[in-house]
């Protein structure tokens, strides 16, 4: 496919390649590299943007007394990604600042490859200040952040004309972020007609082309700036005299800069979906469930079962159907051997005493509050009864916090100072620097996948799903992804009702371990087992990213935005 026929271009700040390559932060770049794993695997016709991240996130490091140490992460660029000649500009605060570009290819189950460019400024032609604009993943303040974001959209968008990117006829902003894309498009069209300032029918024109999906369900998390700082990095500019596109209550809100010019809106679960339609009620809002990449969320052994059992598993997700009918000893024999890989690491890098044998909960993801990690420590009295009485238990935790987050890294030194708490049977483990790769390690081999967010905080969570891949339950809060998911004693179990308070919750996940999935576990083995085929068959054959791609084709990218039951965002000129 060349250079011109493709004519999907998908922006967003983070994009999880490879661990390696340390452009994520999370669960949103870890949906964004699986986004464009699927498309290759599609032959989606898709082109990528995001930024280099020379620095990456961070490097999380834990001292003696459990603190979080954050270190800049150093990696050889040039031994992943391919630098181009091929120059791009955008202006802030009155300079010039020169953009370069790098590719990575992300090459699909059928050849098909779908180009990567991260966006560089560390040029020697640039200040030193904005040399660093594309160093740090969410970084710096409010003003670093404006200032990435205007590289992003409109730098993003200058670096694929000048690649040569002229058909592109569809753009899909991931977050807010990337929402200045749909403001350079709109200074693009206004140009293109001979108009200084673009006018109602630039705005539809616009609209027609643009997709955005939102993962933030409160209103708090959506990027703002001050109008004031706008113009001072952007200048002012003949488009702002469209106002009531951009402004919302005085200040620049990114989230409404793309609802008004998106034909279609997302969230990226039914709930959260929902939830989304109440903060932005005058949009009309729809839902794409989130999904993971099969192929590169599912263990070796379990890939192994599959090829024998499903052919063709990684080409067609939905076949996972068929794993009700793999032979039951088979299926553990696989969940043996990866969570016996598992535990070698955990008690190799924490000499924590991991069992085989022992019931093991799994939770890692990113640590805040709303996460509620220490969830399960609120009785621990009753925790080590249950040990006790039951049958005993291994937790295993990763995650980092976000370096201005105080309150999560509170939170890890909370975790593991509960291991001084719990009785000997009990053993609790945290990984250190956790990426994709050690990700893909504890999802492939827990027993079971803890989530406890509060409601409804929780957007989608994908973390459960890649577990359910490898035929991990999910023992987790009915938010998310796991309203849709969970079929109690089927593919996991629920934590509490819809929408219950914080201090239920705590009480219902003791009482559902206590009587439910630990003696299941113990006692009932070849339930348990069918349990985790269920999981792979329900909901590792739906909750994957090439439903998910083929939900964002029909209802995003092949369709004509001016069709009956395409969602419009409302007019605003």
């Amino acid at each position: 496919m060349t250079t011109d026929e493709r004519n999907i271009a998908y922006f967003s700040m983070e994009i999880g390649l490879e661990s390696a390559i340390p452009t994520y932060s999370g669960g949103l770049g870890v949906l964004a590299g699986d986004t464009l794993r699927a498309a290759a695997d599609l032959g989606f016709p898709l082109v990528a943007v995001t930024l280099l991240h020379r620095r990456g996130y961070f490097h999380q490091r834990l001292d003696e007394h459990g603190q979080q140490i954050e270190q800049p992460v150093q990696w050889p660029i040039d031994d992943f990604l391919q630098p181009l000649l091929t120059r791009a500009a955008v202006h802030i605060e009155g300079r010039t600042v020169i953009i370069a570009a790098w590719k990575y290819e992300v090459i699909g189950c059928s050849g098909h490859r779908v180009p990567v460019y991260l966006l560089d400024t560390d040029l020697p032609e640039n200040a030193p200040w904005d040399r660093e604009l594309t160093h740090y993943l969410y970084g710096g303040d409010a003003h670093y952040r404006l200032c990435q974001e205007v590289v992003l959209g409109i730098g993003g968008l200058r670096m694929l004309r000048e690649l040569g990117h002229a058909t592109l006829s569809r753009f899909h902003m991931n977050e807010g972020h990337a929402s200045f894309l749909s403001f350079e498009l709109l200074r693009e069209r206004a140009r293109a007609a001979g108009r200084e300032v673009a006018d109602a029918s630039d705005v539809e024109a616009v609209r027609q082309l643009c997709v955005f999906t939102t993962h933030t369900p409160v209103a708090a998390g959506h990027d703002r700036f001050p109008w004031e700082m706008i113009e001072s990095v952007l200048g002012h500019l003949p488009e702002f005299a469209l106002k009531n596109v951009f402004c919302c209550d005085g200040v620049v809100n990114m989230t409404y800069l793309a609802l008004n010019l998106s034909h279609y809106v997302n969230g990226v679960a039914k709930r959260h979906g929902e939830t989304t339609q109440r903060l932005f009620a005058k949009y009309q809002i729809d839902s794409i469930t989130n999904g993971v990449h099969a192929a590169t969320w599912t263990g070796p052994a379990f890939q192994r079962l599959f090829d024998r059992y499903i052919p063709g598993w990684r080409e067609d997700n939905l076949s996972l159907r068929y794993a009700i009918s793999i032979p039951t000893n088979e299926v553990w024999a696989a969940h043996e051997e990866q969570k016996d890989e598992l535990l070698r690491i955990v008690n190799h890098t924490t000499n924590a005493g991991f069992d085989r044998d022992v019931l093991t909960l799994g939770f890692a993801r990113r640590f805040t509050a709303y996460k509620r990690p220490g969830l399960l420590f609120q009785d621990l009295d009753r925790l080590n009864r249950i040990a006790a009485d039951v049958g005993p238990l291994q937790i295993l935790f990763a995650g980092k916090a976000h370096p201005h987050d105080q309150p999560g890294k509170e939170l890890i030194r909370q975790v593991l100072e509960a291991r001084q708490h719990v009785g000997n049977r009990i053993r609790i483990a945290f990984l250190e620097n956790y990426d994709m790769d050690l990700a893909r390690r504890i999802t492939a081999g827990v027993d079971v996948w803890l989530n406890t967010p509060q409601p409804p905080l929780e957007a989608s969570g994908t973390s459960g799903m890649k577990a359910a891949m490898n035929g991990v339950p999910s023992l987790s809060i009915l938010d998310g992804w796991w309203i849709e998911g969970c079929i109690e004693d089927v593919t996991g179990w629920a934590i509490g009702e819809d929408h219950s308070p914080n201090k239920p919750d705590a009480q219902f996940l003791l009482h559902k371990l206590e009587q439910v999935v630990l003696p299941v576990f113990y006692r009932e083995r070849l339930r348990f087992i069918e349990i985790m085929r269920h999981a792979i068959a329900l909901n590792g054959a739906f909750f994957n990213t090439h439903r998910m791609m083929q939900q964002y084709a029909t209802k995003a990218y092949l369709v004509d935005g001016s069709l009956n039951g395409v969602n419009h965002a409302p007019r605003t000129v």
